[in-house]
């Protein structure tokens, strides 16, 4: 079981770890009593908690970088309870990640990530450095990808010159056209066998 596997489930509280998933669902086990359940899709979401992010007066941070602080912290300052009251939770989390920004998330979702944190560190699931190690892994092909687009711009610029080659040769078909037309005139003025076909016919009726 890793930390890639943990999941949110709407509806439903506690952590799960997601075992499969269905057209119609997912089986999970949650993490605190280890029972298996199908989930249905129509009644619940599923969210890695990977993908979730967490408000701060800068950029957005991982939550699993919030549980890492809270981790860091537990020496000098004592997990709060998840049943405190709210300037409680809020202190906590201010002293722990000064950035923390305590006006864009509720103390309902504070109260939460106190309590998965708890069921984390229950499972043994606080070592985030993989996760760390995996987001810049990440950065690295997306820098390269970056460099070959780059690259590949004297390229258009080649197709471009070749798109007006072709226009210079599109303009030269009306003159192509006008030189056959010319070709074409002397035939036109020999209209005089029809006349000498006429004569002919006379000579036989007489």
């Amino acid at each position: 079981m890793v930390y890639r596997e943990i999941v949110a489930v709407t509806g439903l509280s506690g952590l799960f770890q997601l075992l499969a998933t269905k057209s119609d669902g997912a089986i999970v086990r949650n993490l605190a009593d280890k029972s298996t359940k199908f989930i249905s899709a129509r009644l619940h979401n599923v969210t890695p908690l990977e993908s979730i992010e967490v408000y701060t007066t800068g950029d957005n941070v991982r939550l699993h970088n919030v549980f890492q602080k809270m981790k860091d912290s537990e020496g000098t300052t004592p997990l709060v309870d998840a049943k405190a009251d709210n300037n409680a939770v809020k202190s906590y989390f201010k002293s722990i990640f000064p950035e923390f920004d305590d006006e864009r998330v509720y103390v309902s979702d504070m109260k939460k990530m106190v309590k998965w944190f708890e069921i984390l560190k229950a499972n043994d699931m606080l070592n985030f450095e993989s996760m760390d190690e995996a987001t810049a892994e990440a950065e690295v092909p997306a820098a390269e990808t970056a460099t070959e687009v780059a690259e590949e711009k004297p390229a258009k610029k080649s197709k471009a010159a070749k798109t007006e080659a072709t226009e210079e040769g599109a303009e030269e078909k009306p003159a192509k056209k006008a030189r056959a037309k010319k070709a074409a005139e002397p035939v036109a003025e020999g209209e005089e066998k029809p006349a000498k076909k006429t004569a002919k016919k006379k000579k036989t009726e007489e």
